[in-house]
């Protein structure tokens, strides 16, 4: 490769850049696809896969699984309905963009390597914008960070998620804007706010910083203004028409600290932020290790330029200040989802940094500033801040992608092997292939996003889907992976009462004679609606519930 692209008469850097991503791209593609063949992929990736597999179909946005997660099912105790348009919690129509690749590849892998690709695909015009203002061996450098970065590589090796359009999304905005190419930026700003029905708050920042900057003050306003009243409209008077889910799960989830009862619009949160600034402030700052230890992880990687650099903090604040002012840890992982939504702001400050925009001129014109110099030590020293944040991120092991290198626990130890782990995934595939293609089936968590493509598939511990006639059935199938969760439980809490609960499930099913159990194999469960129970097998499970007595009874 590096032959081929000196024969090209291609600059150092740039092969760097070239080579870099090929690697990025590589490696991050390569672990995800083991991550879901190996059936680690979690709930998420079924979700969005069976958006993807009921819009080729002609049911755009509609999910069971997606429904088994709505106000509806889990405070109305309703059956999850396969009509049931996802749009409600998360509005995303710049899906409908990739719909015909996964036409061609139905397949949930397909939204893996999609994934990747948008990612991949962010860092090479990352090094477009870089160079419009910077010597190639800073722009090179600005693109490592960003492959190397912990709030890119630990969201991309998790499942598929809206928000990896965002970095691609918002770099082209901005390069589109550096060309002074307005076409392209209105109809890129279109697409970030597509993403869904919170990037509008990301486009904001952009905003701000055209604002203050003064480099396009005038645009700079349409966009904060339209961001605003994107997010306002479609939160208070879109969304709603899908599902109350905005109001009385996701605004109480996230910030139900400000709200007043068992619901809240965004409007009336924002209104209980302004009116409460002491509750505000507390929020922004506590708790406080974690968030100065999030916001070194997403420094790291550019050297921690953005403390020094305003446009980053312009553009970058306002999807801060979301996840400071939300409830939960999860919000503060530099490894999920969320934390790839603050990288766009941190990286385009970091070049406007080193253009020689700082705090001393940030009204002036770019061009009149004077670029600053990559001296050797700072350049050695921020290579080393490039690597450790890939450490950081490998050793993290976000979302388990690497569990096969790095145990899950070393008190007790608990480690699965790569060739363990797919002897058990064979055995696991053996059992899916008994479900035909059209049956209605409930599925542990793992093995939801293998079974997602098709119309009616729920979680265990549901058993029963309201289907297309409207009718309410029990499922035709029932499949669980119960090793997986036998396996972690005596380290994590939750999983142990998963186990349990879904035990528990499948005795209740077996007792109540609508299921037999078709299939048993080594933590593998197969029932069937309709069926009588193998006795051989339902000997094998009894015995089995015999060994794991003192988990059932801890």
């Amino acid at each position: 490769m590096v032959k081929m692209l000196s024969k090209m008469g291609m600059e150092p850097e740039k092969k760097t850049v070239i080579l870099t991503a090929i690697a990025f791209f590589v490696c991050t593609l390569g672990l995800t696809l083991h991550r879901h063949f190996s059936f680690y992929s979690s709930y998420d990736q079924g979700i969005f896969n069976q958006v993807f597999w009921n819009g080729i179909h002609g049911n755009w946005f509609q999910s069971t699984l997606s429904s088994q997660l709505s106000t509806n099912v889990i405070h109305g105790g309703e059956v999850p309905d396969v009509a049931y348009h996802r749009l409600g919690q998360h509005f995303t129509p710049a899906l409908l963009l990739w719909l015909p690749i996964y036409y061609l590849f139905p397949h949930p892998a397909t939204l893996t390597v999609l994934q990747v690709t948008f990612v991949t695909a962010a860092g090479l015009v990352l090094y477009a914008l870089a160079r419009v203002y910077l010597e190639s061996a800073i722009a090179t450098l600005i693109t490592m960070s960003f492959y190397g970065a912990n709030a890119v590589i630990g969201p991309t090796l998790g499942n598929f998620h809206d928000i990896s359009q965002i970095p691609l999304f918002v770099f082209s905005l901005l390069l589109a804007m550096e060309k002074r190419c307005w076409w392209l930026f209105v109809l890129l700003t279109i697409c970030v706010l597509a993403v869904r029905e919170d990037s509008g708050i990301t486009l904001f920042g952009v905003g701000v910083y055209l604002i203050l900057s003064r480099r396009y003050p005038r645009i700079g306003f349409a966009v904060c203004l339209t961001s605003v009243l994107y997010v306002l409209t479609l939160t208070n008077l879109i969304m709603p028409l899908f599902s109350d889910d905005i109001s009385k799960r996701f605004m109480l989830e996230n910030f139900g600290q400000y709200a007043e009862g068992d619901q809240a619009s965004t409007l009336e949160i924002i209104g209980n932020m302004i009116t409460n600034p002491g509750l505000l402030i507390k929020e922004i700052l506590t708790p406080f290790g974690d968030t100065f230890k999030y916001l070194l992880g997403q420094w790291l990687p550019l050297a921690f330029i953005p403390i020094f650099a305003p446009g980053a903090w312009a553009i970058s604040v306002f999807p801060l200040l979301k996840l400071f002012l939300s409830k939960g840890d999860l919000v503060l992982s530099i490894s999920i989802r969320y934390a790839m939504s603050v990288t766009p702001g941190l990286f385009y400050g970091s070049i406007l940094w080193w253009s020689g925009q700082g705090f001393g001129n940030f009204h002036k014109s770019l061009p009149h500033c004077q670029p600053r110099k990559l001296r050797p030590k700072f350049r050695r020293f921020w290579i080393f801040c490039i690597c450790l944040s890939t450490f950081f991120t490998i050793t993290s092991n976000p979302s388990e992608t690497l569990y096969f290198m790095i145990p899950t626990a070393l008190k007790p130890f608990v480690y699965v092997s790569a060739p363990e782990q797919w002897e058990y995934s064979a055995r696991i595939r053996t059992f899916l292939a008994k479900i035909p293609d059209d049956a209605s089936v409930s599925g542990t968590t793992l093995l939801i996003p293998h079974l997602s493509s098709r119309r009616e598939v729920i979680r265990l511990p549901g058993l029963e889907i309201k289907n297309d006639q409207q009718e309410i059935n029990q499922v035709d199938y029932v499949i669980a992976d119960l090793l997986h969760s036998q396996r972690y439980q005596v380290v994590l809490t939750n999983y142990r009462n998963n186990f349990k609960t879904i035990v528990r499930s499948i005795n209740q099913a077996l007792e109540g004679g609508n299921y037999g159990m078709t299939g048993f194999d080594q933590g593998v469960v197969l029932l069937q609606r309709g069926v009588t129970s193998d006795p051989q097998l339902l000997n094998n499970w009894r015995t089995y519930l015999g060994e794991i007595q003192p988990i059932m009874e801890s």
